[in-house]
């Protein structure tokens, strides 16, 4: 929301400078303004867009306006015009602008981009795995624990936490494994967070972007009868303009200067929120979720509503009796969980759903990688035959070093594998959600015997 209100603030702040400059002269070439900011936010909402063949073309376009602006004598047809857009890059009829802007507006546009991607992956992650049942030997190890001590008359005893924290290795095996692709996943996330909050600034590129335009505009104005003769030697002399518009000058507002706006004339995001708060506070939550699978079970059996404690070893069901409990904790994740005394898990068969988790985090790690570099690659599809490249680096070696090596895939989309999670919703047995429910109802139960 943030970022679509920063490019709504740009758009509406350009349109007013140049109302205010300009007159009905931008008013009549408008459109070529609106369309660049449609584009943009295109591309940012997901849109298939090549930024910098997007920007080309909006600097070609408003060469080819304003060079019937500064030649009003002439009539230039349409092949005419086409002739004069290619000497765009060799004439650089607007100065230096539109190739620093290219390179800030690619890489502010493509960290944002990136960085929100991650973070609704992240959470389509986090929702989809809640949602995986859990076996039927978690289901067992589980009665177990929680509902034993009660057949043996030991009503008030709470389960030992080490043989909590085998039951839930053993539940949360495969959920465990998430856990190297989710911290790298964290930590690519963390160093675009970085980037968006220095080079790639995204919002210091979108606030003074009416005065660059200016900028480039106003070079043109001064470089026009340059410019012209170029044009006219490359494309050939054009024809003469009816009496009629041949007697026209070229109109005076047209060379007034643009007056940029003040700070406190611009328009504010809401609340007066700025990026570097937002990204800030992101920042935080990120790095509180690292090892979150891992730690999982660490979590759940440290609460005092659950387990006895780590402090009382002695006095706590252990799955038998009251007392010690003796066998060794278990490490992480599923491979290690051959031996659980507590849960019977089934190695050889890891869960295709958490899997296909693993896989969305590591294509999305590499699209932040990319986004890092200020490199954005999109795929028609995720086959290795279809490597064509979307927008280009826009860097230069000096300005984005290549820190990374790694292998582009393409991120799935937001909401795909929709049908996936509501299947997985909606299906019978337990989920890790159901799992946490019922620890919580039998501690309440508990509390009130």
């Amino acid at each position: 929301e943030f970022f679509r209100e920063l490019l709504e603030n740009a758009e509406r702040s350009l349109n007013d400078m140049f109302v205010r400059t300009y007159g009905m002269l931008y008013m009549q070439n408008s459109e070529v303004f609106q369309d660049l900011f449609t584009e943009l936010k295109r591309y940012y909402t997901g849109g298939n867009v090549n930024l910098e063949e997007m920007l080309n073309d909006f600097w070609a376009r408003l060469l080819e306006r304003m060079f019937q602006l500064i030649n009003p004598q002439y009539h230039f047809s349409e092949d005419y015009l086409e002739c004069v857009s290619k000497y765009t890059d060799q004439l650089k009829p607007f100065g230096d602008v539109p190739r620093k802007l290219k390179v800030q507006v690619t890489r502010a546009f493509i960290a944002a981009r990136t960085f929100v991607q991650g973070l609704t992956v992240g959470r389509e992650v986090a929702n989809r795995v809640s949602k995986v049942s859990p076996t039927p030997g978690c289901i067992r190890a589980l009665m177990k624990m929680l509902y034993c001590p009660y057949c043996r008359g030991l009503p008030t005893v709470k389960p030992c936490n080490n043989y909590c924290l085998n039951v839930m290795k053993g539940c949360l095996a495969n959920q465990a494994d998430l856990d190297t692709e989710w911290n790298l996943f964290i930590d690519a996330m963390l160093l675009v967070a970085e980037r968006l909050e220095g080079p790639f600034n995204i919002e210091s590129v979108m606030d003074p972007i009416d005065v660059k335009i200016s900028e480039a505009i106003m070079n043109m104005q001064e470089n026009s009868m340059q410019v012209s003769a170029k044009v006219f030697q490359g494309c050939g002399q054009p024809k003469p303009a009816p009496a009629l518009r041949s007697s026209r000058s070229v109109p005076e507002n047209f060379n007034t200067r643009f007056r940029p706006y003040n700070p406190e004339e611009r328009p504010t995001t809401a609340a007066g929120t700025s990026l570097d708060r937002l990204v800030t506070d992101i920042k935080e939550k990120l790095k509180l979720s690292k090892k979150f699978w891992s730690t999982l079970p660490y979590t759940i059996c440290k609460d005092e509503r659950v387990t006895a404690g780590p402090s009382v070893e002695e006095d706590c069901w252990n799955g038998h009796t009251k007392a010690r409990y003796l066998p060794e904790i278990m490490n992480d994740g599923l491979t290690n969980q051959i031996n659980n005394p507590e849960v019977d898990v089934d190695i050889t068969r890891p869960d295709t759903f958490i899997r296909q988790q693993i896989m969305a985090l590591r294509v999305m790690t590499n699209k932040l990688k990319n986004a890092y570099n200020g490199n954005d690659v999109n795929f028609q599809d995720t086959s290795d035959e279809t490597s064509g490249s979307g927008s280009g680096s826009g860097c230069t070696d000096d300005i984005c070093p290549t820190e990374f090596d790694f292998v582009t895939t393409e991120a799935p989309p937001v909401d795909s594998d929709r049908r996936e999670v509501e299947a997985s919703a909606t299906q019978p047995g337990w989920s890790l959600q159901t799992l946490l429910v019922i620890f919580l109802s039998l501690v309440l139960q508990r509390q009130w015997r």
